[in-house]
């Protein structure tokens, strides 16, 4: 059974306000565009293995949250979904959107054994994330979650790193160095997928529903 927190206890407690970086720049700057070309994708094929295996209204936590897209789709099947995003504009869209609540945070040097939730959403948010510091950071989120909780990750597939014309970098993942890496961070794969990007078809994510704790299994 999924942990639930105490009634009415809040999911954060407190958080350290985040440090200027490029990533954030560029998602603060450009946060009108960025809602406008991602909130109209349907999340229903990476999100519906994840509910299938965890019941309404079970509390979840949309790490990199942006616009709310994920958060609206949770709450509108009876789950209590809260956020963190690290860009001040669209922590405020996400709000506006869904009245759900969104702290305004870095999840690099947030205090996640702060918090209680019964699932982790990571829906792109480590793309920015170099491999070897991919496991640390990935690790000091789960005090976030009890032992049988469980995480939906989606990174993009490849070798190296994918950089834009916009200055942001995109870390890219073969799947047997994925595995690895969950399996370093005490994860159990549940389900893996491999999705063509909506945006762009030269783009293919990789998804992952894992479980803290256990022997990681192929999907």
């Amino acid at each position: 059974m999924l942990h639930s927190p105490p009634q009415g206890k809040a999911l954060f407690t407190h958080a350290r306000r985040p440090e200027g970086s490029p990533v954030r720049d560029y998602y603060q700057r450009f946060a009108h565009q960025y809602r406008d070309a991602t909130f109209s994708i349907d999340p229903s094929p990476f999100l519906e293995p994840l509910i299938r295996l965890m019941p309404p209204p079970a509390r979840i936590l949309d790490i990199g949250c942006g616009s709310g897209r994920d958060m609206l789709w949770l709450e509108k099947r009876g789950y209590r979904a809260e956020g963190i995003e690290r860009s001040t504009a669209l922590a405020r869209f996400a709000r506006e959107v869904t009245g759900c609540r969104v702290l305004e945070a870095d999840f690099e040097t947030f205090d996640f054994s702060s918090t209680h939730a019964d699932a982790l959403l990571l829906v792109g948010a480590l793309v920015h994330t170099p491999r070897e510091r991919f496991a640390p950071i990935l690790t000091r989120m789960l005090p976030a979650l009890p032992e049988g909780g469980l995480v939906y990750l989606s990174l993009k597939e490849g070798e190296g790193v994918s950089r834009r014309d916009d200055g942001r970098v995109f870390h890219l993942w073969r799947e047997d160095d994925l595995e690895k890496d969950l399996h370093a961070s005490g994860l159990q794969v549940l389900h893996g997928s491999r999705n063509v990007s909506s945006l762009d078809p030269k783009d293919v994510w990789l998804g992952r529903v894992l479980r803290k704790g256990g022997e990681t299994e192929r999907p």
